[in-house]
């Protein structure tokens, strides 16, 4: 449905679950995409081949976490295909807890990559941006849990609750440079982090009964949202978040 020939894609935590499927949607549709991944090379290679078979492609390991990892691996980004058109913050990590038992280790761990990683990543990408002086677009994914305080996630459920306020104030003051930032909020989708839990029988079938749409997402459902935020007919779009939830958030 759109054509991003010309463009350059940066994906964080590329090589799985809903970022390898960002990267792939973006390939086919003709964008060059650079893959970043932290732990598994293998994996993040076997998206790049994948990749590689519809457009130009690279992978950039980085700790998104780490402000001189996220720096170099924007200047490789850079180094490589010239240029950054548009961002697609994914990367991300998630643990069930309860409460009373989530230590600071942990605390810390859930923030610094889902939403330290974010502003980090989402800063040296827009002084890019700026330089270029082309615009751009930065799609951030966070998760219907910014709004719904799930059990045992209070660490998951506050970093995606930052997500959307740093989208918000990033939209804001990114404006005048007309690069565009958006939200997508995605509900269950089923991937690598919660394949387990959504294969425990009493488990699924307690999420599917808040889920009016009763779907459990692939990561290839969300895409659609994440390139329409992307292209220029959102162009009017910005600080705004899209729900792919199933209908979760009004149930």
């Amino acid at each position: 449905m759109w054509d991003f020939s010309g463009k350059t894609v940066l994906v964080t935590g590329g090589s799985r679950g809903i970022g390898r499927a960002c990267v792939l949607a973006f390939a086919k549709s003709g964008a060059s995409v650079a893959i970043n991944y932290n732990r598994s090379e293998e994996e993040a290679r076997r998206t790049l081949e994948a990749a590689k078979a519809f457009s130009n492609s690279q992978i950039f390991r980085a700790d998104t976490s780490r402000v001189d990892q996220v720096n170099a691996m924007v200047a490789g980004v850079v180094k490589y295909f010239g240029k950054i058109d548009i961002l697609v913050n994914n990367a991300g990590v998630l643990r069930r807890s309860p409460f009373l038992e989530i230590t600071e280790s942990e605390w810390d761990w859930v923030l610094d990559i889902n939403l330290k990683g974010y502003f980090l990543v989402g800063q040296a990408v827009a002084k890019q941006m700026v330089e270029q002086n082309t615009g751009g677009a930065i799609v951030n994914i966070s998760s219907n849990n910014q709004e719904r305080a799930a059990i045992l996630l209070a660490h998951y459920n506050v970093s995606k609750a930052g997500v959307a306020m740093l989208t918000k104030t990033m939209a804001n003051e990114l404006a005048p440079y007309r690069i565009r930032v958006n939200n997508v909020a995605p509900g269950l989708t089923e991937t690598d982090i919660n394949r387990k839990d959504i294969a425990n029988k009493e488990w699924r079938e307690g999420r599917m009964a808040r889920i009016p749409l009763k779907i459990v997402a692939k990561p290839e459902d969300i895409t659609g949202a994440v390139l329409f935020l992307a292209s220029d007919d959102a162009k009017l779009a910005t600080g705004t978040t899209v729900w792919v939830d199933a209908g979760a958030t009004i149930s």
